[in-house]
């Protein structure tokens, strides 16, 4: 059906934008049962979307070539999913379909929009008497399609009246869809960027466990595919380290020589999230050096041609730039290394982990969200880019102690940092012999390390900052704040 629809016929949600995400996502609403119309401004895109409908089980979608006929489409009160590219795209889309809404309809943005911009838009949207959601998504195409997580913040009302949808639509797990309310204003877009922040880690940790592998184990990556396949059977199950078993696999098909995976540029992309959660770690004035350490790893990688240069001279200058293995065929000393660097790998990603919720709890209180933090780590179980086994625990870490001070010190996870230590320090220590950089797995390590000691040696920053600057330091024997004449006492000293 093309044009206005009629009264019989309206749709029960409408999604504005069909990039492959929007069209997935729409697919996806129509196969639960929930009729929908779909709209995007190139009308190429919405015959695309009408006909893997019809492929893909005659789905209820109907299309729309306007933003009137789209929204008029629609029952009220009306809730329309944007999926558009962040920014003034987003805006654009809003004015356009916002002419046709009526006071109680509601605006869904599912795209990765920074969580003030989705703050504005509430106000913007209310003034019109419009109700919005800024809605992470996570899952990529294939979450989109078959059941993404899903992170609905703004407005409760406009949630309540898609609740039904959602539900159906999420990732299932046993304790049920991966959705929930998350907060009031831009909660569901911070969270969703922290989820990415978190992402990024998890990622740069599992490139340093094959970069170790590889480089002082010397394993192949058929043996790379075997032993990622089996960390996946055990606590490290996740969507990662699944897919990272599939990728060792693939044959490079251009050439028909070799895997592809050591065809590809060593130069990593980025779209922003993990920038802005770092920024956002440090103006909330809470450590995330995983989390950092991913982010300027990925800005190192993007280096290609000065790393290429700077291997050439330090090689001139006697540093080989080939890491020689250690492994001389001993099944024994292998077996070691990777059972090590397992543990090395899980340890470092509690930190990730930990560094991630401690964040959405300090904004949670500086905004006044008031973010479950069990219930986070339970949607993000299924349908998303880091769901994981361990999501699972964390959820229940949170439901013992909702004030839990940091993850590492739940008893659980304690006991699993102590059994693991010795082997993640192993796993750092012969990267450093070998030059092989690990700058998130140390991270996470000197994190532990700076976390689980009771006196720590900012006691001499502080006296140096109060020798230059007046600054003044506290004492451990008495209370208030405390100036001394570092110099003069210095100086009577030397004599």
């Amino acid at each position: 059906m093309e044009g206005a629809a009629t009264a019989q016929a309206l749709s029960r949600i409408g999604l504005a934008g069909l990039a492959v995400m929007g069209q997935n996502l729409a697919l996806n609403i129509a196969e639960k049962g929930f009729p929908i119309s779909v709209y995007n401004r190139t009308t190429s895109k919405v015959d695309e979307t009408l006909d893997r409908a019809q492929n893909e089980g005659q789905l209820p979608l109907i299309g729309q070539y306007n933003p009137r006929d789209f929204v008029l489409s629609i029952q009220r009160p009306r809730s329309v999913i944007i999926l558009v590219k962040a920014g003034s795209p987003v805006d654009q889309t809003i004015t356009a379909l916002s002419e046709y809404m009526e006071p109680g309809d509601t605006i869904i943005d599912g795209g990765n929009e920074w969580y003030e911009n989705t703050e504005r838009r509430i106000d913007e949207a209310s003034s019109k008497g419009l109700l919005y959601l800024g809605m992470g998504v996570s899952g990529g195409e294939e979450g989109a399609r078959n059941g993404p997580s899903l992170m609905p913040g703004g407005s409760y009302g406009a949630y309540t009246n898609i609740r039904d949808i959602l539900e159906k639509v999420a990732a299932q797990v046993e304790d049920g869809p991966c959705v929930t309310y998350i907060g009031e204003g831009g909660s569901g877009n911070f969270v969703k960027m922290v989820h990415n922040g978190i992402e990024y880690g998890d990622m740069q940790l599992i490139s340093e466990a094959y970069d170790v592998l590889k480089n002082a184990g010397g394993l192949s990556n058929s043996e790379l595919a075997d032993i990622f396949a089996e960390w996946n059977r055990g606590e490290l199950e996740s969507f990662l380290v699944e897919i990272t078993a599939d990728i060792f696999n693939v044959k490079d098909e251009l050439t028909g020589n070799g895997e592809l995976v050591d065809k590809i540029l060593d130069k990593t992309g980025m779209k922003g999230t993990g920038k802005w959660t770092v920024q956002q770690a440090a103006e909330l004035s809470i450590a995330a050096p995983t989390i950092a350490a991913s982010l300027d790893s990925r800005y190192m990688s993007g280096l290609k041609d000065e790393r290429v240069e700077a291997s050439e001279i330090f090689r001139k200058e006697g540093l080989k730039e080939e890491i020689s293995s250690d492994i001389n065929g001993s099944s024994l000393d292998k077996k070691r290394l990777i059972d090590d660097v397992r543990q090395a790998l899980y340890a470092s990603k509690i930190c990730s982990y930990a560094q991630g919720m401690n964040l959405l709890r300090a904004k949670s209180s500086e905004k006044g969200w008031n973010l479950n933090l069990g219930e986070m780590a339970r949607i993000w179980k299924g349908g998303c880019i880091i769901r994981a086994v361990f999501l699972d625990r964390i959820k229940k870490a949170y439901q013992r102690n909702p004030n839990l001070a940091n993850l590492m010190v739940d008893p659980e996870f304690a006991r699993e940092m102590v059994q693991r230590q010795a082997a993640w320090r192993r796993v750092v220590g012969l990267a450093v012999q070998k030059g092989i950089s690990v700058p998130g797995m140390s991270a996470s390590l000197q994190y532990f390390d700076t976390y689980r000691r009771s006196r720590l040696p900012a006691n001499l920053v502080q006296a140096q900052r109060d020798y230059f600057g007046a600054h003044t330091y506290e004492r451990v024997d008495k209370s208030g704040a405390y100036h001394t004449e570092w110099a003069k006492l210095a100086r009577k000293a030397r004599v």
